[in-house]
């Protein structure tokens, strides 16, 4: 008899529809609504008494939460509703102040049991609700004041070298480069060696009487412009580098206008994490301790970084002028020192810093060296306006703090390691910020947002709407049209969106408007595919062959054409995610996926369905389709 399958296939197509309906289950747990708290610094310890505050101003508030859990450092404030989100947030961020990071986000629901069997729900994409929108600002004049601070060094250097006294070289308000001198003289042999030298910028002179000669030096329009360009393109490729360091999938990472930059991370559980990391503008930069007799005008005092050493030493004076900076880091990663166990970054420079450093270092053995770690950070606060509304205000500021001042012990070459750290978190976050890559300027939160309740809401019933009302005219008209076979195809069809969904859950794929339109499409293929064979079969019996006969015909000479057809389609699919991007690769996912399980269980399902109700019959007269 030909349409019989082996005892295996049946417990194949089961064991593979059961474990499609476990991965499935997730996606039914619909998340809750919730606030993240985390550290601004990743030193900064979460605890119960952390806990106690939150729980404290919460019910104060009268805010509607289901509870407050602490994991892993992070405090996760699970809430009745999604309406409390906003003021949740509001509330906990004017408690607890600007040493933490309160975010938005969704907390899973899925049942413990699920999740030990690595069950987890689809990612949404932005546009279905999932995830959290980020608008920053790169300061583009910081920028150019560090160019222009970084030629003015270059310049004193250049004076020295030649013997050419200046009574004063400073970076002014304007940006302006200004240097002063005793003599016309002197400052016209300054001038034609700083003209041969900076092609970029543009010089002017200045009598301002009696032994007060100066010029000034501005970067042209060009020059500005190149700078900008470049620190919006360099802050572009750190933040996807960060991004890329947190293992979000499909994120959007683009420029906007002259100086602004979209950050859009669908899907993302800690958003508290990633809007840390990808704020964070930290930068280090290594400077020689002041010696006694260096001018006060050459040298400045920051405070310690470590808690103990603040209380202990206050701080300490560093020369003004600047070794080098993070950008010349090649490598960095944490670990913990041998002889201490106190967590380290070790650090490897590219080819230009290893020789800056290597210079530095070696004419300066015995003083010591500070490192100094700098942070851009954005303190939020809450201040009612004239009407009488609660309006949010973030102010900007930069912290200097020294994390290291260490006696050098012999000339430094490319690798080195940092110490002084306060944790094995801190060292793992400096590390990651620094092998992603530092910015070319500070960057600033404009906008934080999500694609909320409303618009994402009604995305998804939109989406499910359109795949429920496809997918009951195509259940109705099978089931007219081709009766018993008509349920099997529609028994198949249900089979197939099971799958399609646990795949595209186990593999971790982010659902988006696009992706329901390529489940759609995916549900008219699978019954494409079934409206071949059947169609095969009621040609066969047409002709007066068996039904027996006709059953088995139709699927075997059906096969070839549904396989060219699904290849193509498939083709089709891997370059649309080989030059899409973003919402199209999400729809050649999808489309990849169906095309597979469909051929699955439009063939192989069917059939099987076929074989129980009709392979053992031996005299068989009559089927309904």
């Amino acid at each position: 008899m030909h349409n019989r399958y082996p005892l295996w296939k049946y417990l194949l197509i089961l064991g593979v529809v059961t474990l499609g309906f476990i991965y499935a289950l997730p996606n039914l747990y619909a998340p809750d609504p919730a606030v993240q708290i985390s550290g601004q610094s990743g030193a900064t310890t979460m605890d119960a008494s952390t806990v106690e505050r939150v729980e404290e101003q919460l019910q104060s508030q009268g805010i509607d939460y289901i509870g407050v859990e602490l994991n892993e450092n992070v405090v996760l404030v699970r809430l009745a509703s999604e309406d409390e989100q906003m003021t949740a947030r509001r509330t906990l961020q004017e408690s607890l102040g600007g040493d933490f990071v309160v975010a938005l986000n969704q907390a899973p629901t899925t049942p413990d049991w699920l999740v030990s069997l690595g069950g987890a729900p689809m990612r949404l994409g932005l546009d279905l609700s999932g995830g959290v929108h980020f608008l920053l600002e790169v300061d583009t004049d910081s920028a150019i004041e560090t160019r222009q601070e970084i030629t003015a060094d270059e310049m004193k250097g250049i004076l020295r070298e030649e013997r050419i006294r200046y009574n004063s070289l400073e970076v002014e308000e304007d940006l302006s480069i200004v240097a002063r001198f005793r003599s016309a003289e002197l400052r016209d042999r300054a001038l034609e060696l700083a003209e041969d030298e900076y092609d970029t910028l543009v010089f002017q002179t200045e009598d301002a009487g009696e032994e007060d000669f100066r010029f000034t030096a501005q970067l042209s329009e060009t020059a500005i412009a190149e700078i900008e360009d470049y620190a919006l393109g360099q802050n572009l490729v750190t933040l996807r580098n960060r991004v890329n360091e947190l293992g979000v999938s499909e994120p959007v990472v683009q420029r906007q206008g002259g100086n602004r930059i979209i950050v859009q991370l669908p899907g993302v559980q800690d958003t508290a994490e990633a809007k840390r990391v990808i704020g964070k503008t930290a930068n280090l930069e290594f400077r020689l301790e002041a010696s006694p007799d260096t001018l006060v005008s050459m040298k400045e005092e920051f405070p310690y970084r470590s808690e103990a050493d603040k209380q202990r030493f206050g701080g300490a004076e560093l020369e003004r002028q600047i070794i080098l900076t993070g950008d010349h880091v090649a490598n960095a990663t944490s670990s913990f020192d041998a002889e201490t166990n106190m967590p380290q970054v070790n650090i490897t420079l590219d080819g230009l810093g290893g020789t800056k450093m290597h210079r530095a270092t070696r004419d300066n053995v015995g003083r010591r060296m500070g490192v100094l770690f700098i942070e851009h950070k954005t303190r939020t606060e809450f201040t009612t306006n004239e009407a009488g509304e609660t309006v949010e205000v973030r102010e900007n500021y930069v912290e200097r703090e020294i994390i290291s001042l260490a006696t050098i012990q012999s000339a430094l070459g490319k690798q080195f390691r940092i110490t002084g750290l306060e944790s094995p978190a801190e060292a793992s976050e400096l590390a990651l910020l620094l092998r992603a890559g530092a910015l070319a300027a500070p960057m600033y939160f404009v906008e934080e947002r999500t694609i909320g309740p409303s618009l994402g809401a009604e995305n998804i019933q939109t989406g499910l709407k359109s795949v429920v009302i496809g997918l009951a005219l195509v259940l109705v008209f099978m089931l007219i049209y081709y009766r018993v076979f008509g349920i099997f195809a529609n028994l198949a069809l249900a089979a197939n969106v099971l799958l399609l969904v646990a795949v595209m859950s186990l593999l971790g794929a982010t659902l988006t408007l696009p992706g329901i339109a390529g489940i759609v499409l995916t549900v008219g293929m699978a019954v494409d595919a079934n409206v071949l064979i059947f169609s095969r079969i009621r040609e066969e019996l047409k002709e007066g062959v068996s039904p027996q006969s006709a059953i088995y015909s139709g699927y075997e000479r059906a096969f070839v054409s549904i396989l060219d057809a699904n290849i193509t389609t498939l083709l089709v699919a891997v370059i649309l995610y080989a030059i899409g991007t973003g919402p199209v690769q999400g729809f050649a996912v999808t489309l990849s996926i169906g095309i597979l399980t469909s051929m699955f269980t439009a063939i192989m399902g069917t059939r099987a369905l076929a074989n129980l109700v009709y392979g053992r019959r031996r005299n068989l007269k009559k089927i309904w389709i």
